[in-house]
Order: structure tokens, then sequence, then C-alpha cells
């Protein structure tokens, strides 16, 4: 009999293998053609006369709004100078990052089909850290001076749990999460658990979209504090029910333990060693629980399907 049982094991490894390869292969297959634009070089290395050809060719870029002055001061200005050099250094070529744009389009195409790749532009924004990827049904706008470095001297005076996630690394799955949010319906009542619920499943996208991807990349923690998070689970779990706060719509919630933050506040002598935005986690092992308990739901089905009924029906409970 264990023969038997260890024959069976090998078995369903085998065919899980067979079709993760095809899987894999299926989306490789999938054509992309992806068209970068360096409007930063372009500007980097324009002067002031090239400021009408700029505008007609980049209208995007140049707010009407504004006076031409604006944009002489910019293109003078030594600090921009430096700034560009900098992005020059770190990021001469687009290597870093346009495989994984590639792959990370042709999972969202494989998932959902009527996506449609955009038009690619990287830019500049005065290390305007919140808003570092940009995007609109038919072109992304990626900042890349948000993304220098973590250790980056330009990002004096940020806070460290911002500037973990400013590396090229986090690149992909900062646009990951800009086009999910695309994807997934807004909830309707303003509960806890509905936000919860709505970043599970934009982590969940990441899941399928980023399959290659670390888990604590996709959630935008260190390491560390992605094992935090798995090993302190069912503790997390037990706060919120035990203080009732999954239905409530208490607007304090939301910046303890949803918005990014250097920890979570449980006001508990855990805080210091909690990473922020706890809540995301939480609603990511949900999401994920609802999807093994009922794999007959196709994506789109889940992207619609009320936060509500998403809990009820994952039995989500985590391990002790």
């Amino acid at each position: 009999m264990r023969k038997i049982g260890w024959f069976i094991i090998v078995i369903g490894l085998f065919f899980a293998c067979n079709n993760d390869r095809k899987l894999r292969s299926d989306i490789a297959a999938i054509p992309v053609e992806l068209e970068i634009v360096r409007f930063d070089k372009i500007f980097a290395n324009a002067d002031v006369s090239d400021i009408p050809k700029l505008k007609n060719q980049f209208p995007q870029f140049f707010p009407v709004q504004y006076a031409d002055s604006i944009w002489e001061q910019r293109i003078s200005d030594s600090l921009q100078q430096q700034l560009n050099e900098e992005v020059l250094k770190v990021f001469p070529s687009e290597e870093k990052f346009e495989e994984s744009l590639v792959s990370l389009f042709q999972h969202i195409k494989y998932y959902l089909p009527g996506f449609s790749v955009p038009q690619v532009y990287i830019t500049t924004s005065d290390v305007d850290y919140k808003t570092r990827v940009i995007a609109n049904d038919s072109m992304l706008v990626i900042e890349l001076d948000t993304y220098l470095g973590s250790e980056h001297p330009f990002y004096e005076g940020i806070s460290r749990y911002i500037t973990k996630n400013m590396k090229s690394d986090q690149i992909v799955s900062d646009v990951a999460s800009v086009y999910a949010k695309k994807f997934i319906a807004v909830p309707r009542t303003r509960t806890f658990l509905a936000q919860m619920i709505y970043f599970g499943k934009e982590l969940y996208l990441k899941d399928l979209w980023l399959s290659e991807t670390e888990d604590y990349r996709k959630m935008g923690y260190t390491e560390d504090e992605m094992q935090w998070a798995y090993d302190n689970e069912a503790e997390i779990w037990r706060y919120f029910i035990e203080n009732e706060v999954l239905y409530s719509t208490d607007i304090k919630l939301p910046s303890r333990f949803i918005s990014p933050a250097p920890f979570s506040k449980f006001n508990l002598d855990i805080d210091n060693e909690s990473p922020g935005m706890i809540g995301r986690f939480i609603g990511w092992q949900i999401v994920r629980s609802y999807v093994d308990k009922n794999p007959e739901i196709s994506l789109e089905q889940l992207l619609l399907k009320s936060p509500d009924e998403i809990f009820k029906n994952s039995n989500y409970k985590p391990k002790k």
C-alpha cells in the first residue's frame, strides 16, 4: 500500500509539472510589441529652442496651464541636470525592466485577453514618490528618478518605509499594482473587510501575473517583514476578530492597517515589530483561501465578487 501511495504522489507531481511547463510555454508564446520612449533622455539632451517641438511631439508632458518659462527654467536647472545624470547612471538602458515588463504584459493578456499593451514612457518627476507609475488605457509612464536605489542620497529625508521600495527591482511590481486596480470592482461598502479584500484581489492578481516574484516583493515588504506577517498571521486574525473590526467603518482603520506606514497600529507591544499594511496581507490570504476552496470560479467572476461573499466562502483559517 505504501508503494502505491508513493506512486500516486509521483504521478500527481509529474502532471502538475507538465501543466506548469505548458502554462509557462503558452504565456511566453503570446506576442507583445513593447515600445519604450525615453523621454527623460530626450528632455535631458534638449535646449530651450527645442521646447516648441517637444510640446508638439509630447503634449502629455506639457500641461497647457504652464508657461514655456517653466520648461526653460527646468532645462537650465542644475538640480534637474543632476537628477538626469543619476537616472542615466542607474538606467543607461532599459534592460533592468524591459524583459520583466514584456513578461508582465504577456501574463495579463493570458489571464485577461482584452488587455491592450500600452505605449511606455520613461520620465522624471522631481522624486515624486507618490506617483511612481501612472497608467491609462493606452499609456504607461514610469518615473525612473523614484527607483534609483533605497539608499540614494536624493532620498534623504524620506521615510525608510517608503525608500525601501524605491529601487529598480520594484518597478514591475508597481506597474502590476496600477493595472490590477483597473480590473477590480471598487467595493460598494466602506467596511474594513471590503478594503482588505480589495487589496487582497490586487495581490492575488500579482500571484498570477508575477508568478516568479517573491511574495515580499509583491507586498512591498522586506523579507523579514514578510516572514513576520506569516509567523503572526493567526495572532493578527485573532486580534481582528476579537476587536470586531471586520465590518467596522471606523475611518481610523485604513491608516492603522491598510495604508503604507512604518508599522501597523494594534496599540500593543508588537507594533514596532510589525510591518505596515497588514490588513492587505490578511485580505490576500482570504482571497487565496477562497480560490483554493472554489477552484471552479473564473478570474473575471472573482474580481466582481463582493467582499462578503468571498470572505464567507473562503473558510479562511490561518494556521497556528
